[in-house]
């Protein structure tokens, strides 16, 4: 499966050896790809200068397991048509435009209301809700 990280994803498998650092390491030891692009590996890098600077260079090693692409702003149309703040509106767009099947972010306040929604062929997870999907079995 190809899913997207959002920031605050890669700000939290950097900042802490704990259950989100160990979901991605799963996720990419089970062969799934997992997918960044420059915006949100750059909004995790500030926020983890900022917040916890030593933990800069495990982020750039988790990313460096990853598929990265460079930032990539959607058309205007695309953006606009996105039930999301405009801040957030490029990781979903980002998470379309690579041909992902699932974006997996922690941010309750904006994406929360999406969660479990399919959008343009990307359903959203939260952490939880995409291990659940992963290790359900099939019907």
């Amino acid at each position: 499966m190809r899913i997207f990280l959002d920031a605050n994803i890669l700000f939290s498998a950097a900042k802490s050896d704990g259950a989100v650092r160990r979901m991605v390491n799963l996720l990419l030891e089970a062969g799934h790809e997992c997918c960044v692009d420059g915006y949100v590996v750059e909004e995790a890098r500030r926020n983890l200068a900022a917040k916890a600077p030593g933990d800069v260079p495990v982020l750039e090693a988790l990313v460096s397991r990853m598929r990265k692409a460079e930032v990539q702003h959607a058309d205007a149309a695309l953006e606009a048509s996105l039930p999301l703040p405009e801040k957030d509106r490029p990781v979903l767009a980002a998470a379309i435009l690579h041909g992902c099947e699932a974006l997996v972010t922690g941010d309750r306040s904006h994406f929360g209301p999406l969660y479990g929604k399919t959008l343009r062929g990307v359903k959203i997870h939260s952490p939880r809700s995409l291990a659940e999907a992963l290790v359900r079995p099939c019907p």
